[in-house]
């Protein structure tokens, strides 16, 4: 079978001007070639800033599109609204900026918002800039995305084209197939999964007399969709095809054991939405004037649509992370909103999913033989002075760093943005992200440290999280006597406690809410220095594992919700720039002596 390929491989292959939009950053591009917005929502105010800087820099240093509008969205202040509140508020900020205007725009709009939990080396400067081990200087999501979508613009009404972060859709195509998004109502692409990733994703029951399986793209039309269905409902509404119509289920990544393996459901990524579904949509938002709930774009936008959608699934709120008292009444008015509406789906047999968005699969596609890694080509070691004495350089990611000789990085972990010293030796399958190591230390394998610059009064002061790659930040308590149910590095929070001398009260925790758990736990020390906040966090981790006192009483203690409150994202940068301006130092030297001789 022929590889999956982004549209945009030949691209990434190529200069970084092809790879974000085809056309050199100042030059002029033809009508309909780029997107005439991209947007990024954003949580709040705060992160909102933070990507405004990273898009300025990106801009300044040529490595984006000049001829794209870039416009950042900040949800509104108040209760957590979801990525599908988040869609509504920023069709209202199109508005709002471009006027009629953008009646006539193809926009990306890529949910960008969110405190990544589940990855918090993203938290601090947004998912949506996650560096890749690629490019020379290195590539962040944001180009990857820019890449994979190059041709949907030109082939494709004013409408919005909605996506996330933190996943990378690959397919190949034949020659005279192309993807184009020109139907009245919502379009989305489809993907062939196994079940158990259908329990987790949303599936299209496809219409048979639209359909047959056959061919690299198909256009179809959907009868209804389902969201994170289990299995047996899978089977009950005719969502699941038999392994022959979906060739893609052959290859490795992509099938459960043997007895399901014959079966496969075709999953959800990202979806289009033409301009008049976009302006009753928008209607729909001002006419509530404030949403009080989360919503989801996938599960209450899409589950309205097809002529076999019923409003059942309005009052089901097993998947919600946090049920709001108005939510199914929200849902019900979208529901009758959207009734009737057509889903359309564009089935690309020949293509994968990938979602990068956890620690455990950042790992995996960045340092095994992940068929991403192949797929993308990317690179052990990306813009960064890796000396030769520095060992091994099997199943690793090296991400714009420097590595002083004599540093020791174990195989399946990822380096990215930072210093490391030469008495320093990493173990297997840990994550270190924007840190400065110059002391002699060993890392425990399974390991996650990750620095923040902050400013809570008119200095730079560092902080850096250290967890288990497989801590759980999102797991939260209600109630004190249940924090023995939190788990730092394998050891129950209470017992750590005991070890840094600090006591389990109120003040314990950040969030003012009834939610305890280690994202909101006052744990970690505020220094003056970058290299001594790591070497503080080491020490806190290194009393857990050899279960020896290390006292926190005296330190100034932050959160990691506070952490990302108080970031100094003008700082992280700085010290970005300062690698990067290295790194460039040493490849000209690099360049220089060997035309030189």
């Amino acid at each position: 079978p022929r590889r999956a390929r982004s549209p945009a491989e030949p691209a990434a292959r190529q200069s970084r001007a092809q790879l974000s939009g085809a056309v050199p950053a100042g030059a002029a591009a033809r009508p309909g070639e780029l997107w005439d917005v991209v947007v990024l929502t954003a949580a709040d105010a705060a992160q909102a800033g933070a990507f405004r800087e990273q898009l300025a820099e990106k801009l300044r240093r040529e490595q984006l599109p000049r001829a794209v509008r870039y416009l950042v969205c900040a949800d509104p202040p108040g209760p957590r609204i979801g990525n599908g509140g988040s869609t509504l508020h920023a069709l209202r900020c199109l508005e709002e900026q471009y006027g009629d205007q953008w009646t006539s725009f193809t926009v990306l709009l890529i949910h960008s918002g969110g405190n990544s939990q589940r990855l918090p080396s993203a938290s601090a400067l947004g998912k949506i800039f996650t560096a890749l081990p690629l490019g020379e200087p290195v590539y962040q999501m944001l180009e990857l995305k820019l890449a994979m979508y190059i041709d949907f613009p030109r082939r494709m009404k004013p409408g919005v084209l909605v996506t996330c972060s933190d996943d990378i859709e690959l397919y190949s195509t034949g020659v005279t197939e192309t993807i184009t998004f020109d139907k009245p109502g919502f379009t989305a692409l489809a993907h062939p999964s196994d079940l158990a990733v259908g329990t987790t994703h949303g599936v299209f029951v496809l219409d048979p007399s639209s359909f047959s399986g056959k061919g690299g793209l198909e256009y179809g039309s959907c009868y209804r969709f389902l969201h994170k269905p289990d299995v047996e409902t899978m089977q009950q509404s005719g969502a699941v095809c038999v392994r022959g119509d979906c060739p893609q289920l052959s290859s490795p990544g992509n099938c459960g054991d043997s007895a399901m393996a014959s079966e496969c459901v075709y999953t959800d990524s990202v979806f289009y939405m033409d301009h008049s579904t976009a302006q009753q949509l928008l209607g729909f938002y001002k006419q509530m004037g404030t949403l009080g709930c989360e919503i989801d774009a996938y599960g209450d936008f899409l589950q309205a649509l097809g002529p076999g959608a019923t409003p059942d699934y309005t009052k089901n709120t097993s998947n919600v992370s946090r049920e709001d008292s108005g939510l199914v009444a929200v849902r019900q008015q979208l529901y009758s909103l959207l009734q009737g509406t057509a889903l359309n789906v564009i089935v690309l047999n020949n293509s994968q999913f990938y979602h990068i968005g956890t620690t455990q699969e950042y790992l995996f596609h960045f340092t095994a033989e992940s068929k991403l890694r192949f797929e993308l080509g990317l690179q052990p070691v990306a813009f960064s002075i890796f000396p030769d004495s520095a060992k091994t350089l099997d199943q690793l990611s090296i991400i714009q760093s420097i590595l002083e000789p004599g540093c020791v990085i174990g195989p399946g972990s990822v380096i990215e943005y930072s210093r490391i010293g030469p008495e320093v030796s990493v173990g297997k399958g840990s994550i270190v992200s924007g840190s400065y190591i110059n002391f002699s230390v060993n890392l425990p394998s399974g390991c996650f440290l990750s620095s923040v610059s902050v400013k809570m009064t008119d200095r730079v002061e560092y902080v850096t999280m250290v967890f288990g790659v497989g801590d759980n930040l999102k797991k939260g308590v209600k109630l004190m006597s249940d924090i023995h149910f939190l788990q730092f590095f394998g050891v129950s929070l209470p017992e750590c406690l005991d070890l840094w001398s600090l006591e389990a009260s109120d003040q314990l925790f950040s969030s003012e809410d009834t939610h305890l758990g280690l994202w909101t736990a006052r744990i970690f020390p505020v220094c003056s220095t970058l290299s001594e906040s790591v070497r503080m966090s080491l020490n806190m981790l290194n009393s857990v594992q050899h279960k020896s006192a290390f006292k926190l009483s005296g330190f100034q203690l932050l959160s990691v919700e506070e952490m990302l409150t108080y970031k100094d994202v003008e700082d992280m940068l700085k010290f970005r720039k300062q690698i990067y301006g290295e790194i460039c130092l040493q490849k000209e030297k690099s360049d220089y002596r060997m035309n030189g001789t």
